[in-house]
């Protein structure tokens, strides 16, 4: 199985009516298309269609047991595809459009590939906030968009990001400018009882506050549950280093706030500057051809989580 075709010319499409025409199209025919979101860019593929989910995990070189999120127009679009307990509800009222997946029950009926759901009684759905995202979503109905880039490595920020991965392996990507939030989307199960899944562009504080309950964390032992939970994961090309006060020899820093560095997430320490920045800079690493990466402290509070657990994935042994 290939992707795309030998020698196939991956199109670069602008976020225009004609642009989203086009990538509509492609995705219509089986294509896989790169489209951005606020979180990241998600490598789109029609979520009712086998082979096309299959094309996608193969340009990806992404394992089949880890499942894929499916992005949708509205809640009514997710609420066809998946059961909505009261607490979903509730969260989607507050957060949605927005970085928030909730993994729910699927519908027998939902028509969504088994693939996409790697066998398992449950679904990842999000509403995307990109108004580009969305008005492709309401072309083309439920679209499984993993980050579009080869599996484990960084995601992508920026259509660049996206073809400097996967060129030649996709039918076109959308340029929507820089993704805003910058990581991934926050994973909540509700099964029935709210579990985080994954730390992501919404604080943990925000949905406990809404929730009025605290989160329990799980899903990390066995087969994941929803995307992000695989111990390597988001990694550059360098060996990194986290929590390092300084460089050492041989070493390239990445700063944050107080803690200088030869690139630096946030100066002045704003983790949504961070948040926004962290792929961007660790393509930015792998551009400066870095072998080793020291990566200044992060506070473990607010975004800093999903900062840190993207940065510790990186980390971990390949």
């Amino acid at each position: 199985m290939t992707a795309q075709p030998p020698g196939t010319e991956t199109e670069h499409l602008t976020a225009d009516a004609a642009g989203l025409d086009r990538a509509a199209a492609l995705l219509a025919a089986g294509g896989l298309v790169a489209i951005p979101t606020e979180t990241v860019y998600g490598l789109a593929v029609d979520a009712r269609d086998d082979e096309a989910v299959a094309r996608l995990y193969h340009a990806k070189g992404r394992p089949t047991f880890n499942p894929l999120i499916v992005h949708v127009a509205d809640t009514e679009q997710a609420s066809a595809l998946v059961a909505m307990p009261p607490e979903a509800v509730r969260l989607a009222q507050d957060f949605w459009p927005g970085a928030l997946t909730l993994v729910l029950p699927i519908r027998p009926d939902s028509g969504i590939s088994p693939l996409v759901t790697a066998g398992l009684a449950t679904l990842g759905v999000r509403v995307p906030a990109h108004p580009v995202a969305r008005d492709l979503l309401r072309r083309t109905g439920p679209l499984a968009a993993p980050s579009a880039n080869p599996s484990g490595q960084v995601s992508p920020t920026r259509a660049s990001h996206v073809l400097e991965g996967l060129s030649g392996r996709i039918a076109a990507v959308v340029d929507g400018g820089a993704s805003t939030v910058g990581v991934e989307s926050t994973i909540v199960g509700v099964l029935p009882d709210p579990v985080l899944l994954r730390a992501g562009g919404i604080p943990s504080e925000a949905l406990e506050a809404c929730l009025g309950m605290g989160l329990f964390v799980g899903g990390e032992a066995g087969q994941p549950i929803s995307p992000g939970q695989l111990a390597s994961h988001y990694a550059p090309k360098g060996a990194v280093r986290l929590n390092a006060a300084a460089a050492e020899p041989g070493e390239t820093m990445l700063g944050f706030g107080d803690v200088p560095g030869d690139l630096t997430l946030s100066a002045s320490g704003d983790l949504v500057e961070a948040a926004a920045n962290l792929f961007a800079r660790l393509h930015e690493l792998n551009r400066m051809g870095a072998e080793r990466i020291a990566v200044a402290p992060v506070p473990e509070t607010g975004l800093g989580r999903a900062i840190n657990d993207r940065l510790r994935r990186a980390a971990a042994p390949r």
